[in-house]
């Protein structure tokens, strides 16, 4: 079955047996949302619809409706999946954000990891936040608020994982959430929140560079601190020693001021060092030399949460 056709078919279970999702979540009428994943409006940036699809993922660009604020948005959300119909775990991956303008930057699509986790039985999602590529709405403008502009971003993450749940062929019981850079201070943020079916975060050198703001990493070692009051979740953490957004030894702060506040299962918190990785190690996720780092700890990671991770 094509991607497209898969992404239809399970939409059209999902208008037989839960009209909710229609209403209360899309807003749309259901031609509108066919219109929507049909491929029509999938794409609407030139640097994503230029992309090639790869088709050995199952993979498929879609405008996901969500509803943030008291308004329905579409978020530009890039899909993989493994063959036949599931229900799959779900891993829920928050992008970065590049230098400039977010509005011209394009689609993350994080092959690497959608490979890993395609091929050990899960459906991968990457849910463009607003302002982001073609996705509708705004990027928040929080100024110099790292710990503000974490938490209006997890919004956005909160509310696609809301509408990807509704797929039939998504196990709404089984969600890991991560993040690289920017999307890992928001996989934390989201961390926050007492959401059905997620068992675990990972956070590939997560944080937000600021470096116009006086006192920016301070502010964000105590944007983590202050997720660390609050988080729900197991939690692993990657960071190299030679990541020029974070130098050491302001990974370990972060760490140690998330891990100094936690309590209950947020305590098995978890930070690997990496070391150098290349010239820069902030990107070490997404290379197949990366992969030999991170996939051990993200398997024995994935295996404590009670979920399986063997290739399928």
């Amino acid at each position: 079955m094509s991607a497209l056709k898969w992404l239809i078919a399970s939409l059209s279970q999902t208008l037989k047996h839960g009209d909710i999702f229609l209403k209360g979540v899309t807003g749309l009428p259901v031609a509108a949302l066919f219109f929507t994943v049909s491929g029509c409006s999938s794409a609407p940036n030139a640097s994503a619809s230029s992309m090639r699809l790869d088709s050995r993922l199952n993979e498929q660009v879609v405008m996901l409706p969500v509803e943030t604020d008291g308004k329905i948005i579409e978020l530009e959300t890039t899909l993989y999946k493994p063959p036949g119909n599931g229900p799959f775990p779900l891993l829920l991956m928050n992008h970065g954000k590049n230098p400039g303008n977010a509005r011209t930057q394009p689609r993350s699509r994080h092959l690497e990891i959608a490979s890993v986790f395609v091929h050990r039985g899960f459906v991968v999602a990457i849910p463009m936040r607003e302002g982001f590529a073609a996705s509708g709405g705004q990027y928040p403008k929080d100024g110099c608020d790292i710990r503000r502009h974490a938490f209006d971003e997890a919004k956005d993450s909160a509310a696609a994982l809301s509408a990807l749940v509704k797929l039939p062929y998504v196990d709404r019981s089984r969600i890991v959430v991560a993040g690289q850079s920017d999307g890992g201070l928001v996989t934390m943020a989201l961390s926050t929140r007492q959401i059905p079916g997620v068992l675990g975060v990972i956070n590939f050198s997560g944080g937000l560079r600021m470096k116009t703001c006086e006192g920016w990493q301070q502010n964000l070692v105590n944007a983590y601190g202050s997720i660390g009051h609050h988080a729900r979740y197991p939690s692993l953490w990657f960071y190299g020693d030679n990541d020029e957004l974070w130098p050491q030894p302001l990974p370990q702060q972060m760490f140690s001021a998330y891990s100094s506040n936690t309590v209950g299962a947020a305590n098995r918190a978890r930070m690997v060092d990496i070391g150098s990785f290349g010239q820069n190690a902030h990107d070490f996720i997404d290379s197949k030399a990366g992969v030999k780092l991170w996939f051990p700890q993200v398997d024995a990671f994935v295996h404590s949460l009670g979920l399986p991770f063997e290739p399928i």
